[in-house]
């Protein structure tokens, strides 16, 4: 397995006020346990509040963001950026490919046309050894990742507004 490679990110624009909306697929409870404990520690660590919605797989994730986030604006309180979690593990049929690839596509549509920072945390691996190994936050932490990849795209978005 190749080692992580984090640089620290410079960027230390205020991010005070924000709000996140964390999406979880619970397909894999353990390791989902896992990854939603990487992104609220690294949410928390930036005192960013947040909100969970779980959906039962990947698949969903996408749409759940959608609604959360009209309902969020709806109600005067909307979120500044989104997390997506949940883990796809190869099987013998070709459903990983269409998860893996039709997930991730419906979370760059719409991280890209609602201009939303967003967070994939969505693994994609061949079997349940990788899956830990990414998702404990001991190891490689993916759940904290896309968290931080959120904030990042966040913090870009503040500064650049002000600019």
């Amino acid at each position: 397995m190749a080692d992580a490679r984090r640089a620290p990110l410079q960027d230390k624009t205020d991010i005070s006020g924000a709000r996140a909306l964390i999406v979880e697929a619970r397909f894999y409870d353990d390791i989902q346990d896992a990854l939603l404990e990487g992104a609220v520690a690294e949410l928390k660590a930036a005192g960013v509040a947040h909100d969970v919605i779980t959906v039962p797989g990947a698949l969903e994730i996408p749409a759940a963001i959608v609604i959360a986030l009209e309902a969020a604006e709806k109600s005067g309180r909307p979120y500044d950026a989104a997390v997506a979690l949940g883990c796809v593990i190869r099987g013998d049929t070709i459903h990983f490919e269409i998860v893996s690839m039709e997930s991730s596509r419906g979370l760059m549509d719409l991280s890209v046309a609602r201009k939303l920072p967003l967070g994939n945390g969505i693994i994609t691996v061949n079997t349940e050894a990788q899956a830990w190994a990414r998702a404990r936050a001991s190891e490689l932490n993916k759940g904290g990742d896309a968290a931080r990849a959120a904030l990042a795209v966040l913090r870009i978005k503040r500064r650049l507004a002000k600019a």
